[in-house]
């Protein structure tokens, strides 16, 4: 037999013979598959329940359908909560993609920059070490700082001769707050994140911008955050993907069921939770938590698409 050109014709592999090939990669991917599979795709069959009038007795599949079948949908939509809760959601997640990314870019970047190795690791365990803080102490820690009676903050101000103020009675201060704590929480494990990227940067290129003159600034400025930004991009697609799933550790430990504060600081995961605890009804929870999952789909295909369009490299799918 004659072979054209030098071309080897290679006989397809079957799909079994993969799987055989790759048998070691493959087993050591399935606990990762199985988790999940287990926690992510079988409870997608609960979403049923959102248009179900929910029994214990009578369990999921044989709890009888509601009539009309998107009752427990306008249920949330004219409790007069559901705009209002959609709207700090969003605004609070997009608020925490904005500073938490540029605090840890900054904090990636100064921490990259510095010589002296003793300062460098007190820095970055100073800014990591609160993520491994439960949000439970972290409300702790709010409640003494903000509390009318004990709060630091007014023990402070009365030393001062400023008089006590009510801080759980000024909702107005307390996206700021919120932002705050989020920030000191969350921003140290997005630093190791950015720092791991800097690191990952060819030193030729910081070389070669160095030998042309270009000084510390400028090479942050034309090498090293040109480098960052598709981990950029990457880390706000994930979390844009998520901008309407409220933090209820956050939201829940810092604000607790204070009504006093709902209207600036209620979202979707701590409506539901309430709602959950004093209604009792598994239906209406979870088709709140069904309307949550599509507008959360949506916005990741819309950013997805956006990000597509301009630079396909940077997209995630």
């Amino acid at each position: 037999m004659v072979k054209s050109a030098g071309r080897v014709r290679r006989k397809k592999k079957s799909f079994f013979k993969y799987v055989w090939e790759y048998r070691t990669l493959l087993l050591m991917l399935l606990p990762a598959v199985a988790l999940v599979f287990v926690f992510s795709y079988l409870p997608m069959f609960g979403t049923v329940l959102a248009f179900k009038k929910y029994s214990m007795k009578l369990g999921i599949f044989k709890s009888p359908w509601i009539d009309p079948i998107f009752k427990n949908f306008r249920f949330f939509f004219k409790s007069g909560k559901a705009l209002t809760v959609t709207r700090n959601t969003a605004l609070y997640n997009l608020v925490f993609i904005f500073t938490n990314n540029i605090l840890e870019v900054l904090f990636a970047i100064t921490l990259n920059e510095m010589r002296h190795r003793a300062s460098k690791k007190l820095l970055q365990s100073a800014i990591f070490l609160p993520y491994f803080i439960s949000w439970v102490i972290v409300g702790s820690i709010a409640y003494s700082l903000l509390s009318y009676e004990t709060g630091t903050f007014n023990s402070i101000r009365e030393a001062l001769g400023a008089g006590r103020t009510d801080y759980y009675a000024k909702p107005g201060i307390w996206p700021y707050i919120i932002t705050f704590f989020n920030a000191w929480k969350g921003v140290g494990y997005g630093t190791v994140v950015y720092l791991a990227a800097i690191t990952g940067i060819d030193n030729t290129i910081m070389e070669a911008a160095e030998i042309d003159g270009a000084n510390i600034f400028q090479r942050i400025r034309y090498v090293t955050i040109p480098s960052l930004t598709p981990t950029i991009i990457t880390l706000t697609l994930l979390a844009l993907g998520r901008m309407f799933r409220g933090n209820l550790d956050l939201f829940y430990q810092l604000v607790g069921r204070d009504g006093r504060l709902f209207e600036v600081t209620d979202v979707i995961d701590t409506y539901v939770f309430r709602l959950m605890f004093d209604s009792k009804d598994t239906g209406r929870t979870v088709a709140i938590g069904l309307y949550q999952s599509v507008l959360c789909f949506i916005t990741i295909i819309i950013a997805n698409a956006i990000v597509k369009k301009k630079d396909p490299n940077y997209s995630l799918f």
